[in-house]
């Protein structure tokens, strides 16, 4: 009873929708002080701040606990000590609210909760918490993709998903089952009473980001061919959309599996291979030359992009990136030893560096 009505009175603090006058004064008050800036004579309160967000993500309120959210991740932001300090003491009950947030809140409540749990995870670092946050969070993720189909909330539960399999996965199949669920995003398990929704751009793009970063840390004869097969056709016809961002992400998706020297685990099974018209004799040979020219269109399709003069896309930094990404490319597939490890490039400067620049709120 008594920590409902400390809850109750921290949602007062966070909600400035409630226009009593009679609560107005003592709210104001308490707003005031999640809004002052970090000095030595606040130093105290900030850890009663953190504790009165957390409270306040039991409320019922949707938009009470969205600022309670946002109240947490500026105060990680701000103090990476501080969030460590305060993880030690309240990690379970920040990892189970922001799951509830997940599971019921709205796509922002979504995005905020998604948000805070990528920061836990780099905060506590690779170890036992970082796997219970993993195993944890896998159910409540793959059903909020199925939930709606906001841009904004799909790219920040991927970012999430692929942060936490990152720190907590401990070995390639904990990889794997999150690239499944990650690519299932563009292509669901329908049901006979399911409808395809065509995914955006944003979202595409999101989503192959994220598979690519996580392959990335996989070794290539670990992949299963099953779960992958004719994930190179559907990358390749990527190269040929209009939105340069999809264009770029398939890139360098194509780049580490070709570095990986993984390719047939990732292309079609020929016609014929998997139902015993096919001799083992000629399988071998029809896979390779199936091989080579699915390799051919796409060299084909990354030198026409590495010198396009514009008119696909927009903005002209765009183009440049584009050219650049698709000359490194052409040079990898043309001459494999010239070029450095893409799998390092896709690191460094793609996906995984801008979400945790973004999670620590330096973008």
């Amino acid at each position: 009873m008594g920590k409902r009505k400390t809850q109750r009175k921290n949602a007062t603090m966070l909600d400035s929708d409630d226009d009593n006058s009679s609560v107005s004064s003592s709210s104001t008050t308490r707003s005031d002080r999640m809004s002052v800036s970090a000095s030595e004579e606040v130093e105290f309160n900030k850890d009663s701040l953190l504790d009165e967000a957390v409270d306040a993500l039991y409320e019922k309120r949707g938009s009470t606990r969205e600022k309670a959210l946002a109240v947490i991740i500026e105060a990680f932001n701000s103090n990476l000590q501080q969030g460590q300090q305060f993880v030690e003491r309240k990690f379970a009950t920040l990892l189970h609210q922001c799951l509830n947030s997940i599971k019921k809140g709205s796509s922002k409540e979504i995005s905020l909760a998604s948000h805070t749990i990528g920061l836990l995870a780099l905060t506590v670092g690779p170890g036992d918490n970082a796997r219970e946050i993993l195993e944890e969070s896998m159910i409540p993720l793959s059903q909020a993709f199925k939930s709606g189909s906001d841009p904004s909330k799909t790219a920040s539960l991927l970012e999430c998903m692929a942060v936490i399999t990152f720190v907590g996965g401990d070995d390639p199949e904990d990889t794997e089952k999150s690239m499944q669920i990650i690519w299932q995003v563009v292509h669901p398990k329908l049901g006979s009473n399911v409808v395809a929704v065509k995914p955006s751009a944003a979202v595409i793009t999101a989503v192959v980001s994220a598979w690519s970063f996580l392959l990335t840390t996989m070794d290539g004869w670990r992949l299963s061919p099953k779960l992958w097969q004719e994930s190179i056709t559907y990358l390749s016809s990527l190269l040929d959309k209009d939105d340069r961002s999809v264009r770029i992400a398939a890139g360098e998706a194509l780049a580490v599996i070709f570095e990986m020297g993984s390719l047939e685990k990732f292309a079609a099974e020929t016609k014929g291979s998997s139902d015993g018209s096919v001799s083992e004799g000629n399988k071998s040979k029809e896979g390779f030359s199936y091989i080579q020219g699915l390799k051919g269109k796409i060299l084909n399709q990354v030198r026409d992009l590495s010198v396009e003069a514009g008119g696909k896309g927009s903005a002209k930094k765009d183009l440049n990136n584009q050219r650049n990404l698709f000359k490194d490319v052409l040079e990898f597939l043309e001459v494999p030893y010239y070029c450095p490890s893409f799998r390092e490039l896709i690191v460094l400067r793609t996906f995984m560096l801008t979400v945790i620049l973004m999670l620590l709120g330096l973008l």
